[in-house]
């Protein structure tokens, strides 16, 4: 079961726990982070209370190239926190492929009264298209520290590099969020 990402605890890069314990002590994690405490700028900011914006992006013009997608999203709510790493999924017919955090990144938390922004980059190294080491990657599933909701989004830069070869373990990365504007 060696190969497999962490989906859903953005804090850690973690490559070897297997899937199902992972998503298992994931989603027992942010079960309790969901309640929040209710307070000004306490609750986790949630991908149905804001609006997100996927692009315009670096595309990578050929395989073995880099490219860089910035995501926006604004609060759209009451004031929410963003603590820890946005959560990426890439995902092409029925496979999804976690995307981990940099490494050395370290994210900071952020409280978005409405109207407030933040954004984090999703870098990646172009594939091959039709390679069965690429990631076909159809669709970009964004989520929230301390929600298990994701919102779809189309992928329109290409196939994804994967790393040694394995097409579920694409080669790309997720910043932490930053505060847009003061």
């Amino acid at each position: 079961m060696q190969g497999h990402r962490n989906d859903l605890d953005w804090d850690l890069p973690m490559r070897a726990i297997p899937l199902t314990v992972t998503v298992l002590a994931a989603a027992l994690a942010l079960t309790a982070c969901e309640g929040g405490s209710g307070g000004t700028g306490g609750s986790a900011c949630r991908v149905d209370k804001v609006s997100v914006q996927v692009g315009p992006a670096s595309v990578a013009p050929a395989a073995g190239d880099t490219g860089e997608v910035p995501v926006s999203i604004t609060n759209q709510s009451a004031p929410c926190t963003l603590d820890r790493f946005p959560g990426v999924l890439l995902a092409a017919g029925g496979t999804e492929a976690p995307v981990p955090a940099q490494r050395g990144a370290r994210p900071q938390k952020l409280r978005l009264a409405k109207g407030d922004s933040a954004t984090f980059t999703i870098t990646y190294v172009r594939g091959r298209a039709g390679d069965r080491g690429s990631l076909q990657a159809q669709t970009v599933k964004i989520g929230l520290p301390g929600s298990t909701t994701t919102r779809g989004y189309p992928w329109k830069y290409g196939p994804i590099a994967g790393e040694n070869g394995t097409a579920s373990r694409p080669n790309a990365s997720v910043s932490a969020f930053q505060q847009v504007g003061d």
